[in-house]
């Protein structure tokens, strides 16, 4: 079978292309610049807030959320470039998780509000797992890029439980 060249607009035989991961990638470091403003201050919140001994120093969560950002786009992009049936429900649970990941942010660090943060975190949790098993259904390999982000999301629940508990 001979090789199909992509047209010009950056579409070949699996869809959509370059422009559609710089998209991706967009939004979600938007979202992060989003939280980021929201959180101008987190560093000396959660240094003062009364933390469990397995909680991380607060100068990880900035590396470790900027490659999960990465690792959400490119998910995303893996669903689009090569879908296997209609995407338009996978990629409407991808943004309801985005959303909720935006969301967390102000309620915990500008809001102080862990209790709410903890409910926004379990439902971000559902969300996320319902993304990776409809992406999975697109594309192995998109499912397993959201694998490290469940598993951090699920310890900062755990982490954001222990928060909450501690210090109200």
């Amino acid at each position: 079978m001979p090789k199909t060249e992509p047209s010009r607009t950056g579409r070949g035989r699996q869809g959509p292309q370059w422009p559609v991961l710089l998209g991706l990638l967009a939004v979600c470091y938007a979202v992060a610049a989003l939280g980021g403003l929201a959180s101008a201050d987190a560093g000396d919140t959660y240094d003062a807030l009364d933390l469990p001994t397995w909680a991380p120093p607060g100068w990880l969560f900035g590396p470790v959320w900027t490659v999960l950002y990465g690792t959400i786009a490119v998910a995303a992009w893996l669903v689009l470039r090569n879908p296997h049936g209609p995407t338009r429900t996978a990629m409407t649970w991808w943004s309801v998780q985005l959303l909720l990941n935006l969301a967390w942010t102000p309620l915990f660090f500008t809001a102080d509000e862990y209790g709410l943060a903890f409910l926004d975190i379990c439902l971000l949790l559902a969300a996320l797992l319902t993304t990776t098993i409809l992406f999975a259904r697109h594309r192995r390999a998109a499912a397993l890029l959201l694998v490290p982000y469940a598993l951090w999301v699920a310890f900062a629940s755990a982490l954001n439980l222990a928060i909450w508990l501690s210090n109200t």
